[in-house]
Parts: C-alpha cells; structure tokens; sequence
C-alpha cells in the first residue's frame, strides 16, 4: 500500500496540533463547546483526480465518528479524535462531504464542498463552408465541451492571429461545465484561404492553480466571387473539316480566378484549354479541330465554375467540307517554243477561275492553251474556287509555276559592264545570268588567267583591278561579256613622289611638285604654313623660298597631308662687315685674323699671302666657334696682301685681303692696389672695369711712344675687376687692346685649377 500523500501529512500535523492543545488545556476544554472540524473545508481538484480529506474533533473521548460522501474511498487512517479518508476519481462538478463525531450524546458535524475543474482538452472550430461568396455572413462557432468551471473560462475567436470576438463567461453557475461562442462575420476577398480557429483560456490563478489554454485546429476559410453575366465566347462560325481554328473563352470579375474549371467543347468533343489569368479576368483558349463526321451544325460550349456556381454560354458553329482546287500544268518544264496546256479543276458545288477566266458552269474545269516563250520563265498560273456556306461566300486558290528552258544571257542589270568600288570594305562580287537552268557563271582574266571569285564576300584590294572576260554557261548554250573592275583608294605621298626634303639652287626655276597615288588621281595642293596662296607654277628660286610647305592630296576616298621641307642652296659671298679688306694686327695681343662667310652648303675659306714677305704663306683664320690660335712665331703673321678664296658645291668667291702691323707699348701695370704707370692709357676700360678716366684717341692705339694725352696717375679700385682665374704674371694686365676691343692676354684656366695665388683681379 502505497504511503501517506503530502495532503494527509499536513492534515495529520494539523490533526496533532490540535491533540496538542486539548492536552493542554483540560480544564479549558471542560468549559468550551465540542466541534467538529473538515480539512480542507473547500477544495478544487481536477476531474478525475484524488483528494485526502481531515476529519477531528475536540471532544475527548468521542463515542464514534465519520466521513459521508458519495465520492469513492480508497483508504482510511484513525485515530482517538480524528479520521482522515482519501477520495479518488472524483468527477461530480460539486460535492459536500460531512465530517461527524458522537460526543456527549450530542453529534458534531463539519461540512466540507469539494468543486471539480475540467481543462480545455476539446476545443472544437465547426467547419466552415467549403465556398464563402465574398460580401456574404457566414458563422463562426466554437465548442468546449466539458471545460470549467464556466465561470472561469474565457473563449476567443481568431483569424489568423488577429482576434475577432473574446468573451468570458465569469458569473456563470459553479456547476456549470463547457461553453460555445458563436459570431456572425462578413466574408472578404482577403478572407480567401484565412485561418480561424477558436482558443479557450481556463484561468484558475485566483484558487492558487494555473492558466489551462487549448487552441482548436485552424480551418481554412475559401471565399469566392463571380460575375452573374455570362462568359464571352470568340469562336468561327464556320469551321472546316481538317481545318484548325482558335477558340477563346473570356470571363470577368472572377475571384480568385486561379481556383476556376472550364469546360469547352465542341459538340460532343471536349477541348483542351490553356488557360490564362489577367487580374480578375479569366481567358481559356483552345484549337478547334472538326472531322467529316462533325460535318454540319454543331454547338460550342464554354462553362466556368466556382464556388460550387457556374456561367455558361453556347455558340453555333456550321462544320462544311471544301477541299482546294487542283491546277495542273501539261508541261512544267518544257523547251522554248512548246505548247502548254494548263487545267483548273475543283470539288462538286464549286465554281473555279483560271487567271481571270471562270469554268463555265459550277463543278467543271477550266482550261487554257500557250506556246512558251523565254517570258513565260517563271509565269505563275493563279486557280480560283468558290464555294457558298451558310450564306457565306468562301474562296480558295491554287497557284502553280512554268519553267521554261533558254540559253543564257548576261544583261546589265545582273552582271554591269564596269564596278567601281573602295578599297578594304568587304563586298560581295556579283555577275549573274538569267538561263534555265540556272547558268554557271566565270570569270577571268584574258592576260594571266586570274579568276574572279564570285559570289563570296571577302575584302577590296587593289589587286583585283583589270578587265575580266566572264562567261556563263548551261545545256541550252552560252555566253561571254568583258567586265572592268575599278577599286578606288585613298591617296598617299611616298618618298619617291613627294620627298620629305628638298633642295633648290638659288637663281634657277623650280616647281614645288608632289606626286600622290590613288584612284581616282588625286589632286594635290602645297601651301605655306602663314600664307593664303597656293604655290603653284614654275619658282624663280631666291632664298626666301626656303621653309616648311605643307602638301595635301584629295580625291573622293580621303586626303592625305605632309610637310616637306625645303632648302635653298646658293654660293659664296663675302661681306665686309664679317671680313674686312684692311686688317691690321697689334703685335702681342696674339689675335687671328676672322673671315666669314656667307654660302649654303657652309664655305670653306683660306687665306695665302700673294706679294711681299707673305707671299705663298698661309694665314691663319680664327674659327668661330672656336678660341683664337696664338701664332707660334711672329713671322706667321706677316704683313701684306692675302688672297682670300671661300668654295662650296656651287661655285668659289674670292677676295683680297690687306694686313698690317703695329707696335704698342705695355698698358698700364695692374696691382692689387689698383693702376700703376701714367703712360699709353688710351683704350676703353677692359671689361667689367669702369673707365678711369676720359683718355683721348678712345677705341685706337696711342700714335708713337708718347703715348695718349691721359691724366699721368689714374687709379682704379682693383674691386671693380672681374675676379678671373688665370696664369698671373705680377705687373702684367690680364687684357690687350686691337682691332678696336679688348682680348684676353693669356688664356683663362678652369675655377678649379688654380689656388689662391693663382687669382687675380
């Protein structure tokens, strides 16, 4: 047997406690009224569910005692005053058990109420129509059999998560057990597949229990709306047999349109619809197909259904049989000059044309007869039938083609005398010849046999050009035509027409030519950069016409430009001003005569003595871009007459050159405390020094040893000459005067070359 539950303990220990205090107070107890007492006196246990009850008394020696219930026992423990029972499987909603005790000949009763709960274990949806039309009522209702308290449950009804209605139903009997909750809703588009379900909350908190919840399974709602105007039919109202022809159904405001059956058939042949959603609308189409059984009137039927609702619509379609006419040709291939005969030829009940020209009666043929000729090549022949169903007039053709056999012939159109085309695109060669059959075409070249590919696209080149003789062939004959092909391309200056550079000779006549290829001949243009006109004509050459010319050859596939550079070459001449007749050399100021001059290419120049002590002697030049030559010895520079001779490719120049010397005396001595010395003070002041004085005869050596009219002392800060590096002599002047200016006496060395001795102002 199993032990005490946790419920009998606490009642034994109340139990005790009791015992505990009669014991201590006898005597009290003597005086006080006996009671009864029942724990617990109100309990709430869940259906099914065992209860321990307490049942004691005060009385000391009770004569018996009890527990009255109609709830079934399962054990029982006593003691001298108290009893405690356990109840089990209890399912009344409401019961009052009574604790008795005999004492004193008096009974003492406790009266105890047991109450029952139930949870929501059902929670029952009732199902929902299969099809709700949208802006219609339909109700809600949900069940909870056998939960409760009533009182104590609260019942909500949901779509989707979204609470609709929630009612408690607090203040209900305490024996009242289940609940329903009904709700009228008005059904929407955006109800179409809602769920609802119903949740039932029992809340026992206030009795120290918890909150029992249950959700019943959602049901889906489907609602629907359709049009009450029938669907729109498009369908022949004539079909023919073994013919094929679209049938559509159309129906609007439909929804939702996707959950829609159609039914299409033709007569008693069901179609095969595809069908096609557009919002609300509904399109279903199909291909109607009619066999010669079907022949006759026939019913086309088109039904939608939904929602348990259907439209439907009914068109009459005429099934007729009308196969084509039959044209035949006595010949479709036949030589020149042949007769052919053409028969047009349709079904009973239909009356036939042949180019125009109808059949006598309906159901009888037409005919026509011709000798072929090269134009009737390709003639098409049109049949014609016509057939009345149902108050319709129906037609139908046949067409048939003649070919007729000729030699060749190449005309203009198809293959030109002469194509002209630019070079590098890509183009397809074309020389096509009318025959039948069909000719072959070749082409070649008469001189080297080169062959024309014809037909394929490929690049222009230069290379194709020239004259093709090309001849087409087939097994009525042939024939030949000579065809030129032209290929145009851009021009272009090569160094052989057009050179980059030019030299003219000056006096002569000239023209600035320029030779540039291509097709068609270009014309070319030179101009000068800065100038307006176009050189043009025979140049009578000066040296002006020396520069850049800037040529440009156009023609109608482009333009090419270049610069040409052009030099005017002529002869020696000489100037005085770059070298002069009269010379004269100061003796020791180591200067070399200087003679340029002018001439393209660059002249060559020499200097030889004719007469006197120079005669036959060689004078030395001074080179400009390079420093004088001090001569190795007086005797070098001899005085005299020279023969100056200036050569280049264009012819030689002479001239007579006359040199003189002369003696000076030493300027005046330089120190670093500034001048020394009061004689031959008549030249400039050398570079970078200020003069120190006006002395006469400026820019020529002082006449004689007396020297110029100059103060005797003159002083120069030694600051105001130009710090110069050279090879110092104490006392002597770094500079010389001749030929009107001032010369370096010795040459300059490098700043690195010399210390600080070796500096000198």
């Amino acid at each position: 047997m199993p032990g005490p539950s946790p419920g009998l303990c606490r009642a034994l220990l109340g139990l005790w406690a009791v015992l505990g205090l009669g014991l201590f107070g006898l005597s009290a107890v003597a005086q006080e009224p006996f009671w009864a007492d029942l724990q617990p006196r109100v309990a709430l246990v869940e259906r099914g569910g065992s209860l321990w009850l307490n049942c004691s008394t005060n009385c000391p020696r009770p004569e018996r005692g009890g527990l009255e219930t109609s709830l079934r026992r399962n054990g029982t423990q006593r003691g001298l005053r108290w009893l405690a029972r356990q109840l089990v499987d209890i399912r009344e909603p409401e019961t009052q058990p009574v604790c008795f005790f005999r004492c004193a000949r008096r009974t003492l009763q406790a009266r105890g109420l047991i109450r029952t709960f139930q949870r929501p274990d059902r929670v029952e949806l009732v199902p929902l129509p299969a099809w709700q039309p949208v802006g219609e009522n339909f109700t809600l209702s949900c069940r909870v059999p056998g939960a409760g308290p009533r009182g104590s449950l609260t019942l909500t009804l949901l779509r989707g998560a979204q609470e609709l209605i929630r009612r408690s139903f607090a203040g209900e009997p305490p024996r009242a057990r289940g609940a329903v909750l009904t709700a009228t809703v008005l059904a929407r588009r955006e109800d179409h597949g809602a769920n609802f379900s119903c949740r039932a909350e029992l809340d026992l908190r206030p009795h120290g229990l918890g909150l029992f919840s249950n959700s019943s399974a959602p049901r889906e709602l489907r609602t629907f709306a359709l049009s009450p105007d029938p669907p729109r039919l498009a369908a022949p109202r004539l079909l023919e047999v073994g013919s094929e022809r679209p049938v559509s159904c159309t129906l609007d405001e439909l929804f939702p349109a996707s959950e829609a059956g159609v039914y299409l058939a033709l007569g008693d042949r069901m179609l095969s619809p595809d069908i096609t959603l557009e919002g609300d609308a509904l399109v279903a189409t199909a291909t109607a197909t009619a066999n010669a059984e079907q022949e006759g009137a026939r019913q086309l039927v088109c039904n939608v259904t939904l929602g348990g609702e259907s439209r439907e619509t009914r068109e009459n379609v005429t099934v007729y049989s009308f196969p084509a006419p039959v044209l035949t040709l006595s010949e479709p291939s036949t030589p020149e000059g042949k007769v052919v005969t053409v028969t047009c030829a349709a079904g009973a009940g239909a009356l036939v044309t042949l180019d125009g020209i109808p059949a006598v009666v309906p159901g009888q043929p037409a005919q026509l007869q011709l000798n072929a000729t090269e134009d009737d090549d390709k003639r098409s022949f049109f049949c014609d039938a016509i057939l009345e169903v149902d108050g319709e007039t129906l037609s139908k053709n046949k067409s048939a083609e003649l070919r007729v056999l000729y030699a060749p012939r190449l005309d203009d159109s198809e293959c030109p005398r002469s194509w002209t085309w630019p070079e590098g695109p890509e183009q397809t060669l074309r020389c096509e010849a009318r025959g039948n059959p069909a000719p072959s075409v070749h082409c070649e070249r008469p001189d080297s046999g080169a062959v024309l590919a014809l037909g394929l696209l490929g690049p222009v080149t230069r290379a194709l050009a020239g004259t093709y003789r090309c001849t087409a062939v087939n097994v009525q004959g042939e024939a030949v035509k000579e065809v030129t092909l032209t290929v145009e391309y851009a021009p272009s200056l090569d160094s052989m027409g057009c050179p980059e550079h030019i030299t003219w000779l000056e006096g002569t006549e000239v023209s600035l030519s320029c030779v540039a290829h291509g097709v068609p001949p270009p014309s070319v243009s030179c101009v000068r950069p800065g100038e307006a006109g176009v050189v043009e004509g025979l140049l009578h050459v000066v040296r002006e016409h020396a520069g850049t010319y800037r040529c440009e050859a156009t023609n109608a596939q482009g333009s090419v430009a270049k610069n040409v550079a052009v030099t005017v070459e002529y002869g020696p001449s000489f100037e005085e001003l770059s070298c002069p007749s009269n010379w004269t050399w100061v003796e020791g100021s180591g200067q070399l005569f200087s003679c340029e001059v002018d001439g393209k290419p660059e002249p060559s120049v020499e200097c030889i003595g004719s007469e006197g002590t120079s005669e036959g002697m060689l004078l030395p030049l001074a080179s400009p871009d390079s420093s004088p030559r001090v001569p190795s010895s007086a005797s070098e520079l001899a005085p005299g007459i020279y023969i100056c001779n200036a050569t280049n490719r264009h012819g030689s120049m002479v001239k007579t050159v006359a040199r003189h010397r002369k003696w000076m005396s030493p300027p005046a001595q330089v120190t670093r405390r500034g001048w020394k010395g009061p004689r031959l003070q008549g030249w400039p002041a050398p570079p970078g020094v200020a003069r120190p004085h006006k002395c006469a005869a400026p820019g020529r050596a002082c006449p004689g040893l007396s020297g110029c009219a100059c103060p005797e002392k003159m002083r120069v800060p030694t600051v105001a000459w130009p710090p110069t590096c050279m090879a110092r002599t104490h006392g002597r002047s770094p500079w010389a005067w001749n030929t009107g200016r001032w010369w370096p006496s010795w040459p300059p060395r490098p700043p690195g070359a010399c210390g600080q001795a070796g500096t000198s102002h």
